[in-house]
Formats: structure tokens, C-alpha cells, sequence
């Protein structure tokens, strides 16, 4: 009878060429393991750096409408003085019946808000609505669909920023399914040409807006819930801040 310590020096353990066999085939599935995930890695890289290509230059090439077509209503999203005097033109203009600024601080009165934004006050005390639960651009879409279909609206006017827009009607157009949404860019600055490439600040905007607007898609993939209002929410509406 052969004797196992002929073979592995000592009894009970495991043969040395056995041994050594084991441990390059252990290795290798490692290595192997780690360059599936770099792949992975890297095409996730590559992707997040094309969308970010796609969306700077969708961006960079909005420019406001010179004359809009008419709507039933306007609907601008707060953030910023421009916003709020493009959305009043467009309701002096005849452009929209009525107009909603959507997430106002809880804190500012109407008369504050038409103090900031001037033009005529008959035509902000008739025509303007003030919503100030919303918080973010989830917040915008969710009290907005409210409000478009409380007064049965059919089209829509959307104000914001050129950057903000594409996260904007993404939200939108997940609960107001049955109005038509014309975008209404407001551009602050000139991105054309590559310009956001030479501008600090602007890139680190775009990238932020872009890396929400990435969370935005995902969320499409999240079911969605009936409210008590008739409106669909989706269920992790968290995700995104504005």
C-alpha cells in the first residue's frame, strides 16, 4: 500500500503539485473578475461622458422663442429673477390665461413676489397662481399637474432655464400626460460653440443638472402610484433636488 507521505511530506495534507495547481486557477479567476468589472466600469465611464456630450450640446444650442405660440396657461419654475419676468411677459403678451410660479418660498407674500416682478398688478392679482409646497423640480411637476388639472388645461407653457429644462419636461411630462408642453428657455449665458467648455462655472452646472437628469431617466423604471388627487406620483420622489 502506497504511503501518502511518500507524496505529501506530511500526512493528511494536501499534495505540494496539487497545491500549486490550486493556486494559479484561484488567481486567475480574480484577475479575470477584476477586468469584467474595469469593463464595467469603463463603459459606464464612457457612457456618463457621452450623455454628458449630448446634453451640454442640447443645451448649449436652446435659445429662447422669439414669438410662442399661445397656450391655455403658463407654468414657470422658480430659481431666478429672469425666469419670473420672461413668464410675466409671456402672460401680458396674451401668451397664456393664467400663470403658475411654482415653488415659491413659503415665507414671501404675493404682494412681495409682485413688488419683485412688476408689471401690471390688475393683471397679477387676476391671472396668478402661487404654489410654495413644492420643493424641487418633483415637487414643480407634482403641484403643477394639480393645478393643470383642476382648471382642465390643454397646453402649457414651461419657463426655466435652457439647463433646467430637459430634467423639467422629463417631470412634467410623466404626470401631465394629456397637455401638450412648449418649451420656454431662458438663456443667461452663451453656451454656443463649445462656450461651456472655457466657462468653469457653467460646466460644473451642466454636469450637476446632467448627473439629476441621469436620476430623472432611472426613475422612469420606478412604478408609479395613484394619489387621492387623481395624480401619479412616482413612489421614490426623493431622488432628485433640485
Amino acid at each position: 500500500m502506497m504511503d501518502l507521505r511518500d507524496t505529501t511530506g506530511t500526512a493528511g495534507q494536501m499534495p505540494v503539485g496539487l497545491a500549486c495547481a490550486a493556486a494559479p486557477h484561484g488567481s486567475g479567476h480574480l484577475r479575470r473578475s477584476l477586468r469584467i468589472c474595469g469593463f464595467v466600469v469603463l463603459a459606464v465611464l464612457v457612457l456618463f461622458a457621452g450623455g454628458f456630450g449630448w446634453f451640454a450640446d442640447k443645451v448649449s444650442h436652446m435659445t429662447t422663442p422669439p414669438n410662442p405660440a399661445k397656450a391655455d396657461a403658463i407654468i414657470v419654475l422658480t430659481g431666478g429673477q429672469s425666469r419670473l419676468d420672461a413668464a410675466m411677459d409671456l402672460l401680458a403678451s396674451g401668451k397664456g390665461q393664467r400663470l403658475l410660479i411654482s415653488g415659491v418660498h413659503p415665507s414671501a407674500t404675493k404682494r412681495q413676489l409682485q413688488a419683485a416682478m412688476g408689471g401690471d398688478k390688475q393683471l397679477f392679482s387676476c391671472c396668478v397662481d402661487i404654489d410654495r409646497a413644492a420643493l424641487d423640480t418633483i415637487g414643480n411637476a407634482e403641484e403643477s399637474a394639480k393645478w393643470v388639472e383642476n382648471h382642465a388645461y390643454g397646453s402649457i407653457i414651461i419657463v426655466t432655464n435652457n439647463y433646467h429644462m430637459p430634467r423639467s419636461l422629463l417631470e412634467m411630462s410623466r404626470l401631465l400626460h394629456g397637455a401638450r408642453l412648449e418649451p420656454y428657455p431662458v438663456v443667461n449665458t452663451n453656451l454656443g460653440n463649445g462656450g461651456w467648455l472655457t466657462k468653469p462655472e457653467a460646466l460644473r452646472v451642466l454636469l450637476t443638472e446632467y448627473s439629476k437628469y441621469v436620476l430623472s431617466l432611472a426613475r422612469g423604471f420606478l412604478p408609479l402610484r395613484p394619489t387621492p388627487e387623481g395624480v401619479t406620483l412616482a413612489e421614490a420622489s426623493a431622488i432628485s433636488k433640485n
